[in-house]
């Protein structure tokens, strides 16, 4: 293997490029509701260049903001950074490259989605910090992955709808409720470095409680999205998968015993999203 395309092996995995299926369908979903059926080609190639552009700059920006984090943190001491096989001036030229991409593929698409960039690269820079003030950190990184199906929608009409807003909420919640699982990982060591978020501040046992709250909410969302949009079987049936995707997922991790983590958080996010996606496009393709 080629030392560059060593390099780029290294850059994916410092931003886990493969956990980009999370939010992806859903951006995709909300460009089949906007389109009213399939968008054009043009249309998902440069929101698809968008998506990966701004995950990969965020990713990689909370990487080095994190980066002395992470080298104390013994789950994630082995990541590139503080491993010192990626440096932090070729992470930052990694991250300009990305939201580079990200704006011209904003340009390509409409003025309205070129004028909010500032805006959306803004807030993944902000959620970066927040875990140092804030136990409210996953309803930010929420908000953060949200604007994938409102970037989507805007993308397709250029302009914003209020329409969108049940779907957008939904996955806020949806991140929010899976990213306080996954936080559950480092409630020790948050509590001894001083960072916030809702493991350490109320604990596993009331954590689980607020995640299944927020996962309910999602769904609640996800009906009433259906509702406004007028969405049909296909839909319908994709919901009822998506409720016992939720009950699965909850049901693997329990306050004393954390030992199926990776696979609620890593397999069955990754399924709600293609469920929801793979619903809504056989509703409007067949």
């Amino acid at each position: 293997m080629s030392v560059g395309i060593q390099k780029v092996v290294l850059y994916l995995r410092m931003i886990k490029f493969s956990h980009s299926i999370f939010a992806l369908p859903f951006a995709f979903t909300s460009a089949l509701i906007a389109a009213a059926g399939l968008p054009s080609f043009r249309q998902i190639f440069w929101i698809t260049v968008a998506m990966v552009g701004a995950r990969s700059g965020a990713m990689g920006m909370n990487r080095i903001i994190d980066r002395k984090i992470d080298r104390d943190n013994p789950r994630t001491t082995g990541r590139e950074i503080p491993r010192g096989v990626v440096r932090v001036s070729e992470a930052v030229a990694f991250i300009l490259f990305s939201f580079g991409l990200m704006i011209v593929a904003a340009y390509m698409l409409n003025p309205l989605c070129l004028m909010l960039t500032p805006i959306a690269i803004g807030v993944l820079f902000l959620y970066s910090f927040t875990k140092r003030f804030t136990w409210m950190a996953h309803l930010v990184l929420g908000i953060a992955i949200s604007a994938g199906p409102l970037g989507a929608w805007i993308a397709i009409t250029g302009s914003f709808d209020r329409m969108i807003v049940p779907l957008v909420f939904a996955v806020i919640f949806w991140l929010a409720g899976f990213d306080i699982l996954y936080a559950l990982q480092d409630i020790e060591f948050d509590k001894q470095y001083g960072l916030f978020s809702i493991p350490q501040r109320f604990g596993i046992k009331w954590s689980l409680y607020i995640s299944r709250a927020f996962h309910m909410i999602t769904f609640v969302l996800l009906v009433v999205n259906g509702l406004f949009f007028h969405l049909g079987i296909f839909y319908g049936l994709g919901l009822i998968v998506v409720a016992g995707l939720f009950l699965y997922e909850h049901s693997l991790v329990k306050e004393h015993d954390l030992t199926r983590l990776d696979m609620a958080f890593f397999n069955m996010n990754g399924y709600i999203s293609m469920t929801i996606f793979l619903a809504t496009l056989a509703d409007f393709t067949l």
